[in-house]
């Protein structure tokens, strides 16, 4: 059901939710995950009423805090790995692009039967755009997943590559970087607690010398940081990441890694001598994001480097208390590779192309939507079509745009088929938390991370 306005908010919310004065209590914690919890996320992401939707994203996030279901920062447990006092995993951080309340449930699931700790859900700048996700949306869908499924204690969201587009920032810095500030705002009120700055398109190869090169990197990204200091909830720490390496481009070194953190951290300086700067440092080892497609449509077979990635995790640990480095682009790679990001001290892996992959490609995927979908981007994406990209490619490299024009379609597909694409996604989720050693890591978590419960002022809907 979706609520249409705040009568009928309230009506539905009676003998479940009492809320008063900012706060919410869950009166029947059985109906609430079992039907109420429905019709809110609904409510927020196709109500046509704002302030409804407004109502209905308050009642998630708080009624979800009443059973201690709170957003967080991994701050802490990113310190503890760059002392060294943890190792032996990888933290896998999820990009969700579409069904996203069915997918994060699929996610949490997966989770509570491997009793694991540490995952990130994220969404970067280019996917808020194309998928039709704001920051509030997307905390809403993932908060709502974890009360759905039985999910209790910190969920970190993260906003992935909140990227500098250098094309824009070469015709107008300021207003280009306004925009990243307005979107780090965004997402912090809505409870993004983890944000990868992302100013590495910045880097000019061209210039004679790595300091040279990075400068406007480290620069921007010092700026950014302290934004974020200044914006941070009372008794939060959001954890920064930075990036040395555009994804795609050439493999990360350690000299420029040693460059990009001195600078970055002489800059912070002049922001504020005791802020804290980053956590980790994304690098670039030989990935692609979505990974290649080769004529068919099938992916290329990518060769990480992972001597590269394990000095550049050492270095980052050893000389600058980071966590260590970060992958990008890594859901299409074969299975055999995701055992070595552990064994290799990978602090993050991200994880987006591969799931959207497992939706489109299932069998219970509706085929006449496909189609629909398919004809859509011929239509509407011509002007992405390369010279030389067959069919296949020209689609793989573009159905991602499909989430957003084709939300409702996919979000209210029968749910015989969404439960039969989940189960293929959790069966994934579960494989990958098992090779990135996760599994049985919820005592870390439990030890480390302590969520602070940011309050939210009622919507002026639900007063009265």
């Amino acid at each position: 059901m979706i609520y249409e306005n705040n009568d009928q908010l309230k009506k539905g919310c009676e003998s479940i939710l009492a809320y008063d004065g900012g706060d919410v209590r869950v009166l029947n914690e059985s109906r609430f995950q079992e039907k109420l919890i429905d019709d809110l996320i609904h409510t927020v992401v196709f109500s046509l009423d704002p302030n409804t939707q407004e109502a209905a994203g308050f009642l998630i996030r708080r009624g979800a805090a009443a059973l201690g279901i709170l957003p967080a920062s991994i701050q802490s447990l990113y310190m503890a790995l760059g002392r060294k006092e943890l190792g032996g995993f990888t933290v896998p951080a999820i990009n969700i692009r579409g069904i996203t309340y069915d997918v994060a449930q699929a996610v949490f699931r997966a989770a509570i039967k491997g009793n694991v700790g540490p995952f990130l859900f994220e969404i970067a700048r280019s996917e808020i755009g194309y998928t039709k996700q704001r920051p509030q949306e997307y905390t809403c869908a993932v908060m709502a997943a974890a009360v759905k499924s039985g999910w209790r204690g910190p969920v970190f969201l993260q906003g992935d590559h909140f990227q500098i587009n250098a094309k824009k920032f070469a015709a107008n810095a300021e207003k280009e970087t306004e925009a990243v500030k307005n979107l780090i705002r965004e997402a912090i009120v809505a409870g993004f607690y983890n944000i990868d700055i992302d100013t590495s398109t910045l880097v000019d190869l061209s210039q004679p010398t790595i300091k040279d090169q990075q400068r406007t990197n480290y620069t921007l990204a010092s700026e950014l940081t302290a934004l974020i200091r200044d914006l941070e909830p009372e008794g939060i720490t959001v954890s920064v990441g930075g990036e040395i390496g555009e994804v795609g481009g050439k493999n990360s070194t350690v000299d420029e890694l040693q460059i990009f953190m001195d600078g970055y951290r002489e800059e912070l300086k002049k922001q504020g001598e005791a802020l804290k700067g980053i956590s980790k440092i994304s690098v670039q080892t030989g990935t692609t994001h979505g990974g290649v497609p080769l004529a068919d449509g099938t992916v290329a077979k990518v060769k990480i480097d992972f001597d590269v990635l394990q000095k550049l995790s050492e270095t980052a640990r050893a000389q600058y208390g980071l966590c260590g480095a970060v992958q990008h682009g890594a859901s299409t790679l074969p299975d055999e590779a995701f055992d070595r990001f552990p064994a290799t001290g990978t602090a993050e892996i991200h994880l987006a192309t591969g799931f959207q992959n497992i939706i489109y490609d299932s069998r219970a995927f509706p085929a006449e939507l496909r189609a629909k979908i398919y004809d859509h981007l011929n239509a509407e994406m011509k002007a992405e079509w390369k010279e030389k990209d067959t069919v296949e490619q020209f689609i793989y490299k573009t159905r991602k745009k499909g989430f957003g024009p084709f939300k409702q379609e996919l979000w209210h597909l029968p749910n015989d088929v969404r439960d039969k694409i989940c189960n293929e996604l959790e069966r994934q989720f579960a494989f990958l938390f098992d090779k990135l050693k996760v599994n049985g890591t919820r005592p870390v978590l439990d030890q480390f991370i302590k969520p602070v419960d940011v309050p939210l002022k009622m919507p002026d809907a639900l007063k009265g």
